[in-house]
């Protein structure tokens, strides 16, 4: 037995409302030496994804809550430094899901080998990770945009959304963003290359998306939901397709959210509506993964990870930097 020390976060209730620090429990443990056929990872990083919210809640979803008692689910990134499995040696760089803790044990399940020497560790959790692949299936296998078409994604300067412009403008397409805040719409604007950006928070969204889509929406990436959603759903032309992918304003929400009020839209203008997670292409990511990287190199795509420092014990305090726009770019705890 190793006699270092595993710091997890374990969650202890089930949060109503914004995550506080009381519904976890941050406890030291023994280091667990890995069985057959398993393999220890000391986690360098822990991405932060607004997913963690609905992993949290006791209702039906795509994949099981986690349990009580249990270690809070994420995707994470580090070295194998105990082995006995044939697929993993000590010293392989390993992104996947690992949990919110110091070190963890894999069996390889939802875990794959990621090239340091390509990229950065964090970049494996980020832009290389599943908010890249997340971005790449959702806009070209859910929203199939076509040259010369009109793109729009909500939360354009998170993890996910400040891809999904980018790559619509790969695709020959106008890429339009929505975001919180000038400092935001600037970024994309500026940084990333998108079209336009309008900011949500200046009380003029329909009017700015129309000035911003004359020709109307074609594709909408959704991220967010809520009145954004109502606002684009008034401009998606004939045939236009929304992928969905997260619904963010309505996680923390105590009460049922009622859905959106201009949905007779999507019979009007013969809308397709899919929502999708990552794992429905879990077969291709390696050709995500070839093709993000392709245009990061080429200087093509740009990808920013936001990197707090802090460790396990600042989980609770970073994890809501997601829901309240305090974060620019992918949200990675460093541990």
């Amino acid at each position: 037995m190793s006699g270092d020390i595993n710091r997890v976060v374990r969650l202890k209730s089930r949060p109503v409302g914004m995550v506080k620090r009381e519904d976890f429990d941050i406890v030291d443990e023994p280091v667990a030496e890995p069985g057959d056929g398993e393999f220890r990872v000391k986690v360098d990083y822990v991405s932060l994804d607004p997913a963690m919210r609905g992993w949290m809640s006791a209702g039906k979803s795509y994949v099981p809550p986690v349990g009580i008692g249990e270690t809070m689910r994420s995707f994470s990134v580090g070295l194998v430094e105990a082995s006995n499995h044939p697929g993993f040696k000590v010293g392989d760089a390993v992104a996947g899901l690992l949990g919110v803790q110091t070190h963890a044990i894999s069996n390889g399940e939802r875990c794959y080998k990621v090239d340091p020497a390509q990229a950065p560790l964090e970049r494996w959790i980020g832009g290389l990770g599943m908010p890249g692949q997340t971005a790449y299936f959702g806009l070209l296998e859910v929203g199939e945009p076509k040259e010369g078409e009109t793109v729009v994604v909500s939360a354009a300067s998170g993890a996910v959304g400040s891809l999904v412009g980018q790559i619509a403008r790969i695709k020959g397409c106008r890429a339009v963003g929505i975001a919180g805040g000038p400092e935001k719409c600037r970024y994309v604007v500026e940084e990333l290359g998108f079209d336009a950006c309008i900011d949500y928070k200046a009380g003029n969204l329909a009017d700015d998306l129309k000035a911003a889509c004359p020709d109307g929406i074609d594709v909408y990436f959704e991220n967010v939901g809520g009145e954004i959603l109502d606002a684009v759903l008034a401009r998606m032309n004939l045939f236009g397709r929304i992928a969905v992918c997260g619904l963010i304003s309505a996680y923390n929400s105590t009460e049922p959210v009622p859905g959106p009020y201009n949905f007779r839209s999507v019979l009007v203008n013969r809308l397709r509506v899919r929502g999708f997670i990552v794992f429905d292409f879990a077969d291709r990511i390696p050709e995500a993964v070839r093709h993000l990287g392709e245009w990061a190199a080429a200087g093509k795509l740009k990808m920013r990870e936001d990197v707090r420092d802090g460790g396990v014990d600042a989980f609770p305090d970073v994890l809501n930097l997601l829901y309240t726009g305090g974060n620019l770019g992918k949200l990675v705890l460093k541990l």
